[in-house]
């Protein structure tokens, strides 16, 4: 049975999420940390690759990024990277400290935006044992041309300027939806980004909400997670990718892929993007991941 928890970063943020003890297991257990991706909360999902996970035996915590969900954090919806990857090591920090978690036993677990943040953190926290990255975020300029119209590059670099006066006079900043009807401005302007969180609304309860600011776009744009690859290594690195991915597309993860050293493994799934979480990807892939973690835990 999972139960409620919380833990402060080391800047004084308090962070709540789950903890999912591992089944069958007395006394401490090896443990994934998990956090979702642009915008996502916990429910999206991430309670199902979690109890996967559990029944084999995994401890396994799952919390809000800051600014998001039930986390506490100041701007709300502000999607900074580099803060993320700060809450990652600090839930690597608190999970040592308890006594259900086998501290030297640590896996950390990433999709879409976080995908990118546990390369990263993989590759500059040797705490980490073992990764999982499923269709994750690797060049960040690059993926945001592909998804931004060449015309419409000149006014957002106006906005993320406009907004930058804006902050520095005292305006708490810009915000802007993350999906939106076709022809509509958004952060993620694809059909599939749309018809996933609006249809996940509708089918659970959720804290999430369609908007983000700004600067996390400004910021996606500058985010590079592709150059620490290679240094992940020897940490064992399993990278999940969609062979019909549009929105971190399959060819600049597989670009990653070939950068980063062994042990690796490369899972691809049929679908889009956002199939990754649901039906037979999702039966596919939470089974390579668990037996991935149990591997290498």
């Amino acid at each position: 049975m999972r139960r409620d928890i919380e833990f402060r970063t080391e800047d004084g943020v308090t962070l709540r999420g789950w903890h999912f003890p591992a089944k069958g297991v007395d006394g401490p257990a090896p443990t994934v940390i998990m956090a979702h991706g642009f915008t996502a909360t916990r429910e999206i999902f991430l309670d199902d690759f979690a109890e996967v996970f559990a029944e084999a035996g995994l401890g396994v915590i799952v919390y809000d990024h800051r600014g998001f969900g039930v986390s506490d954090g100041e701007p709300r919806s502000h999607a900074d990277p580099w803060a993320q990857i700060d809450g990652y090591r600090d839930a690597i920090t608190w999970a040592q400290s308890q006594p259900e978690v086998d501290a030297e036993r640590i896996g950390i677990w990433g999709s879409s935006y976080s995908g990118g943040h546990v390369l990263v953190v993989a590759a500059i926290d040797r705490r980490v044992k073992c990764v999982v990255s499923q269709v994750p975020l690797t060049y960040g300029l690059e993926t945001a041309r592909r998804l931004i119209r060449g015309d419409m590059w000149t006014g957002l670099r106006a906005a993320f300027e406009g907004d930058r006066a804006a902050r520095m006079a005292g305006d708490p900043g810009a915000k802007m939806p993350v999906t939106a009807p076709e022809g509509q401005p958004s952060a993620l302007p694809t059909a599939d980004t749309y018809e996933f969180f609006m249809g996940f609304q509708e089918a659970r309860e959720t804290n999430w909400k369609n908007e983000v600011t700004l600067r996390s776009i400004e910021m996606f744009t500058e985010y590079e997670p592709a150059t620490y690859v290679s240094r992940i290594a020897p940490t064992p690195l399993l990278l999940v990718v969609a062979s019909g991915d549009h929105l971190t597309p399959f060819d600049l993860t597989a670009r990653a892929y070939e950068e980063a050293l062994e042990p690796k493994k490369l899972l691809v799934l049929p679908g889009g993007h956002f199939d990754a979480y649901t039906d037979e990807p999702f039966r596919i892939s939470s089974a390579e991941q668990r037996d991935w973690f149990v591997k290498h835990l």
